[in-house]
């Protein structure tokens, strides 16, 4: 939502397609998993005394919204592109399917899942983590507002302290709430490494990519002391 205090911001969504076709173009396969914060949470729903599975379902709806944006930006900078939603909406996306969705990035294509798992009670981080695991990823990159995972907000704490590296036991017994406590476990028993950074630096996902820059990896190796 950019600097919006709601919705889509067009600017924030074209720089990331442009990102993402810098990666595209080095040859990098790329699936998406896109959330719905800017529009509606279900946690956010469930506080204002929505049913938490209602709540979570309208969430995973809203996801659409976005992955048809970033689809719409990826289309227009030359991406060839497909969104898979977990739930079913045929008219704008295809269904989740494990093998499909191989097949469009064995053709160069990239793939934005919609929808979470599916599932209320799951977090965009578990459906990241699941999707990753399906698709044989290298890497996931969480994509956030900061540049690495701090032991506090560094928003409001000049004080917080950035790691460089952490390992999965690290993120869950110091409680960091880089993603949620399922998302790591599922990533730790893929081996899949978790690579944080702030998406909006111009070129930043190329560059951690390179493994330059400023970012945080979490891994199954302890954090050097």
């Amino acid at each position: 939502m950019g600097d919006e205090p709601y919705g889509i911001d067009p600017a924030r969504i074209a720089g990331i397609a442009r990102q993402v076709k810098g990666a595209a173009e080095r040859g990098v396969d790329v699936a998406i998993v896109v959330g719905a914060g800017n529009i509606f949470r279900g946690l956010q729903g469930m506080a204002i005394g929505m049913d938490r599975a209602t709540a979570d379902y309208m969430g995973m709806i809203a996801t659409m919204l976005n992955a048809l944006a970033i689809q719409d930006a990826l289309e227009k900078v030359g991406l060839a592109t497909r969104v898979q939603s977990a739930i079913a909406m045929q008219e704008v996306a295809e269904p989740y399917i494990r093998r499909r969705a191989i097949r469009h990035l064995e053709k160069g294509r990239v793939v934005i899942f919609a929808a979470g798992t599916g599932n209320p009670f799951f977090t965009t981080d578990t459906a990241a983590a699941l999707r990753a695991t399906e698709m044989n990823c290298d890497a996931i990159l969480k994509a956030t507002q900061v540049d690495g995972v701090y032991d506090a907000d560094p928003k409001r704490d000049p004080g917080a302290k950035r790691f460089e590296r952490l390992s999965y036991l690290d993120v869950l017994s110091k409680d960091l709430r880089v993603m949620d406590a399922s998302a790591i476990s599922l990533a730790r028993e893929s081996a899949i490494p978790i690579l944080v950074f702030f998406v909006h630096a111009p070129g930043a996902l190329v560059r951690v990519l390179r493994g330059e820059g400023t970012f945080t990896i979490i891994t199954g190796e302890a954090a050097a002391s």
